[in-house]
C-alpha cells in the first residue's frame, strides 16, 4: 500500500479542533464473528446467555467498538496524515453497550500537543475519541497519544508552520 499524499501534519493537530469521523453500523453477523474470534463470551455469541447478562441482548464486544473506532478514525483521518502510530493509550471505558444494528458515530478532539524530545522530525497528540449511538448516548471514550511527523522538524512548537 502506498501512502498517499499527506494533508494533515503533526503542525495542522491544534488543540481544541474537533473531527467528524463519520459512522458505522454493526451487523449481528460481524458482531458474532468478531466475538468468535477475539472475546468468546456467552453474552456476545448466544442470545440466551445474553437476556440473562446485565446487557439483556447479544452485545458486541468492547474490543469490537474500539476496533470499529480504530476503522473511522483510520479512514477518515490517519491515512490521509502523517501518523506514524501511537505510544498507547491513558484511558479506555466502554460506557454503555453496543448492539447489533446500533448506528455509532465517532468524535475526535485534539486535548494537547508537543514535540517529540527524543525525535525533533516528530510530534505528539494527545486526542480524546468519543463514541455515540444513534441516541447520542456515548458508547466508548478514548484518550490517547497519537506520533506524526512534523512538516517542519525542529520549529518551534508555538509556531505552526505555514
Amino acid at each position: 500500500m502506498t501512502q498517499p499524499d499527506i494533508l494533515y501534519w503533526w503542525e495542522d493537530l491544534q488543540p481544541g479542533a474537533v473531527r467528524d469521523l463519520g459512522s458505522v453500523t454493526p451487523t449481528r453477523e460481524e458482531t458474532l464473528a468478531f466475538a468468535r474470534q477475539f472475546d468468546p463470551q456467552p453474552f456476545h455469541l448466544d442470545d440466551e446467555a445474553a437476556k440473562a447478562s446485565v446487557f439483556g441482548a447479544l452485545s458486541a464486544s468492547g474490543w469490537h467498538t474500539c476496533a470499529l473506532a480504530m476503522k473511522l478514525m483510520t479512514t477518515n483521518f490517519l491515512n490521509q496524515s502523517s501518523s506514524l502510530g501511537s505510544p498507547g493509550l491513558e484511558s479506555l471505558k466502554w460506557l454503555r453497550p453496543v448492539f447489533p444494528g446500533d448506528t455509532l458515530t465517532l468524535k475526535s478532539t485534539v486535548i494537547e500537543t508537543r514535540p517529540m524530545n527524543s525525535r525533533p522530525d516528530v510530534g505528539l497528540a494527545r486526542t480524546t475519541w468519543e463514541m455515540f449511538n444513534q441516541r447520542g448516548d456515548k458508547v466508548l471514550l478514548m484518550d490517547g497519544w497519537g506520533m506524526f511527523r512534523r512538516r517542519q522538524p525542529g520549529a518551534p512548537a508555538d509556531k505552526p508552520a505555514q
